[in-house]
């Protein structure tokens, strides 16, 4: 009975609970809506940790500060210049390509078909117009010199008997009609005899030899080819017992005084450029030798693979200096601007798709800045800079990736590009014999332009094992490939895509080059 009552007692119990917690929000509901909303009580907002926001895609990023000890310095190999200034490039530099003069360059060929007897000429000799290059033994010249003699045998003959008819007419012996038909006769016999008088010049007998060929005399077989122009003989075909006719290339001379140096212009540069616009040609055969030369062609037709059309630049040649194949940097002039910004190419870095310098920061010595720049159009191993430095500054030009593997080892921007609250954190780990920086990979980006590799040298220490990260920004340039001859490494360049090759340099410098070698550059380890 006891127990009974205490099951309904508990039954009550949670009725009544669930009646009280109706009631009580209906109630709380009545209340709320009857109280205006600027008498309610505000909640406390939840707290959140703070969060940097991102900066904008054109605005620059935050400075950041990379303390560096004095030995640390030193290990790095660190280099500063200061940021000078500079006209602003005059010309356009393009790669080109020595070629002959087309226009000063014949392919020799024979005037009779016929077998070589002799040659007397090699690759590379330089030859005078007219000298003897090959003989050529021709049944057909021997032929044709025959036809001659007989036709002019015949011509002789019929002159006498034209004269005696011409008598015989005069006595009356002979008819008028009987002289006409020795006159028609005599002209057929005058045509033919030109004819071959004809032929045998086109074959290339002299008038002196022709008029020495006499009836049972000895007739000559045997031609020479004679060089057309003066020049070098770039290519030689004929060797001593070859059968030839007139359409065999014997040999190439080329007159060398004048070559050409066909480069590729870009579409964008087509209004900068014209035909008699002056050039000069660098090479690095000769790099303290600059030759001169003008546009004399542009090609009207534009490739659609490489959107470049050709550009022919005719370079004097006095001393055969420029060689047939040579590479060649040309320079050809464009309109001039004012002053800019230089600095060198080895002291940029990138992060993400920002490009970044290290200032000295003379505020604080044994620091610096990391500076967001914008940069312009490369001038030789230099390269314009828009926007973050001012002329004066002092910057690192050799050793920067030291500096950004360090900032990034002491954790000082975040992928945001925000830097931390305290700029300085990690500071005294600077102060330790063996910084962690010491043993860390070493890290370096080289962007693949139009320009080449940027930058063209790496600095780098010695037994720290390295990564460096080959970058193609350009889909028409050649280097497509980049070839470590002396690592035996070689790496597709994918058009926008990083290609990381890692080794660890030894003391001294690794050179690395595009597939053609037309771009190189180098690694110095220290």
């Amino acid at each position: 009975m006891n127990h009974e009552r205490l099951t309904m007692t508990r039954g009550s119990a949670v009725i009544v609970a669930a009646v009280l917690l109706l009631a009580g929000a209906a109630g709380t509901s009545l209340i709320m809506r009857s109280t205006p909303p600027e008498q309610m009580p505000s909640a406390p907002a939840p707290t959140a940790a703070p969060r940097a926001s991102l900066p904008p895609d054109d605005a620059p990023l935050t400075d950041v500060v990379v303390p560096l000890s004095a030995e640390a310095v030193q290990r790095a190999g660190i280099v500063v210049v200061p940021v000078s200034s500079a006209s602003r490039a005059t010309s356009i530099h393009l790669p080109g390509v020595v070629e002959p003069n087309a226009y000063r360059t014949v392919a020799v060929t024979p005037l009779v078909a016929g077998r070589v007897t002799r040659v007397g000429a090699e690759l590379g000799d330089r030859v005078r117009r007219g000298q003897t290059l090959a003989q050529i033994y021709s049944p057909e010249l021997a032929e044709a010199q025959t036809r001659y003699v007989t036709a002019r045998a015949r011509l002789t003959a019929h002159d006498q008997e034209l004269r005696r008819t011409e008598r015989l007419v005069a006595i009356g012996a002979a008819s008028r009609q009987e002289l006409e038909g020795i006159h028609a006769e005599h002209a057929a016999q005058t045509a033919e005899v030109e004819s071959a008088r004809s032929r045998l010049e086109l074959l290339g007998v002299s008038g002196s030899a022709l008029d020495g060929l006499t009836p049972g005399g000895e007739s000559g077989a045997t031609n020479s080819v004679t060089a057309p122009i003066d020049g070098v003989i770039l290519e030689r075909g004929a060797n001593i017992g070859l059968n030839v006719d007139s359409a065999t290339a014997l040999f190439t001379v080329a007159d060398l005084s004048t070559v050409w140096v066909i480069a590729d212009l870009y579409e964008k540069d087509f209004s900068k450029v014209g035909v008699g616009h002056t050039a000069t040609i660098t090479t690095t055969a000769y790099p303290e030798r600059v030759f001169h030369g003008r546009v004399s062609y542009i090609d009207p037709q534009v490739s659609p693979a490489t959107r470049t059309a050709k550009v022919r630049v005719e370079v004097t040649n006095p001393a055969s200096e420029l060689r047939l194949g040579m590479y060649a940097d040309v320079a050809l002039a464009a309109p001039a601007g004012g002053s800019i910004l230089i600095i060198p190419k080895s002291a940029l870095q990138e992060i993400g798709s920002r490009q970044v310098v290290y200032l000295v920061n003379r505020n604080e010595p044994g620091t610096f800045i990391e500076r967001d720049v914008r940069t312009g159009q490369a001038v030789g191993p230099k390269v314009e800079v828009l926007s973050g430095v001012n002329v004066g500054d002092t910057l690192v030009a050799e050793g920067s990736f030291f500096l950004r593997a360090e900032r990034e080892r002491l954790g000082l921007r975040q992928a945001s590009g925000t830097a931390p609250a305290n700029p300085h954190a990690g500071m005294s780990g600077m102060n330790e014999p063996k910084a962690a920086a010491d043993s860390a990979t070493q890290l370096a980006d080289v962007t693949v332009s139009d320009q080449g590799f940027e930058p063209s040298r790496l600095t780098l220490r010695a037994g720290v094992p390295a990564r460096v990260t080959f970058t193609r920004t350009s889909d028409t340039t050649c280097a497509t490939t980049v070839v470590f001859p002396s690592l035996n490494i070689t790496r597709e360049l994918p058009l926008r895509q990083k290609v990381t090759i890692e080794f660890t340099p030894e003391s001294g410098e690794i050179a690395f080059a595009c597939g053609l070698n037309m771009f190189r550059g180098s690694v110095v380890a220290r």
